[in-house]
């Protein structure tokens, strides 16, 4: 068994920010990144999925997604952060030390930090993965401003659709909504946003049936499922909003979670159920998600734990 200060789980903006701040106070922390062949936890987190990222501080010309992650990995690593890349597959944290394991491989630690993240639900379309980052989209806030002046489309019916709708019209000439029912899930007040906003055209009964485009999104297939009408819609942009999934599976029974799945902490804190372990990052932040909330959600992880160490006398 390989015994770490502070094992770091997942390797997104959190978890290599909450490396950092570890390494830099001498935790020699390790993270256990996942796996590339991954469809979660994967490492890097989303970002690696992302192409160019304008709105992280500190990058005028803004930077590639995986460029990004990978000097974040480089810079734990400077300060001394060591990495397994690979898959947590079980843990144990009824006592400390607390205990992990990769596959057959123990390690144990003193401290946990939990940035496992969460992953956006897809249509499972074969496109998917060709087309993301390419035209196909899951974050407004982080893609909006590559669509000024195209006409795009947004698949959802609940509060995130409609505010994805909505900030779009800020950038794109029309933005279709493509809604599988004859309602709308969200709020009444989002719903009468959307109707009254002369950009967004909602389309009920509609669903997606594949996407047009080799190496950039050149259209979408789309099926209303009471006519069963095929058209191509020619968009440049398709933003899906049909929810996230927090990847808290191997956490199931041991931390206290919310309805959804995603891991609860104390208010203003990244403090979990379990003294010593702590949460941060997307898997826990179901509101902004965004990387640089992340990363400044894995600076306050690591001082918690730099504190709680402290505290317990390691």
């Amino acid at each position: 068994m390989s015994h770490h200060p502070v094992v770091v789980i997942g390797s997104g903006p959190a978890g290599l920010t909450a490396a950092i701040y570890t390494a830099r106070a001498n935790l020699s922390p390790l993270v256990i990144e996942g796996e590339p062949s991954s469809t979660s936890d994967q490492p890097g987190g989303q970002l690696m999925l992302t192409t160019e990222v304008e709105n992280f501080p500190g990058f005028p010309e803004g930077i590639d997604g995986p460029e990004l992650m990978t000097r974040m990995r480089q810079q734990a690593a400077r300060f001394g952060a060591e990495f397994v890349t690979e898959k947590v597959t079980a843990v144990d944290f009824s006592e400390r030390p607390f205990r992990i394991w990769v596959r057959e491989r123990e390690y144990s630690a003193d401290a946990v930090i939990v940035s496992t993240g969460a992953q956006s639900l897809m249509l499972g379309l074969e496109a998917e993965s060709r087309l993301l980052g390419h035209g196909l989209s899951t974050c407004a806030t982080c893609d909006g401003f590559f669509f000024r002046g195209q006409e795009i489309a947004v698949v959802g019916g609940g509060d995130s659709a409609i505010e994805e709708a909505t900030f779009l019209t800020k950038f794109a000439t029309k933005v279709h909504l493509l809604v599988r029912r004859d309602v709308l899930r969200a709020s009444k007040v989002m719903q009468d946003r959307a109707q009254a906003n002369d950009k967004i055209e909602i389309h009920w009964h509609t669903v997606v049936d594949d996407l047009l485009g080799s190496d950039r999104l050149e259209g979408a297939v789309v099926r209303n499922v009471v006519s069963g009408e095929v058209s191509t819609m020619p968009v440049t942009g398709l933003f899906v909003a049909i929810g996230h999934r927090p990847n808290t599976d191997l956490f199931k029974g041991v931390l206290d979670m919310d309805d959804n799945g995603y891991l609860v902490t104390r208010s203003g804190s990244s403090y979990t159920n379990v003294e010593g372990v702590f949460a941060c990052g997307d898997v826990q932040d179901h509101t902004y998600r965004q990387a640089i909330t992340a990363a400044g959600s894995g600076c306050v992880a690591a001082i918690d734990c730099e504190r709680w160490l402290e505290s317990v006398g390691h």
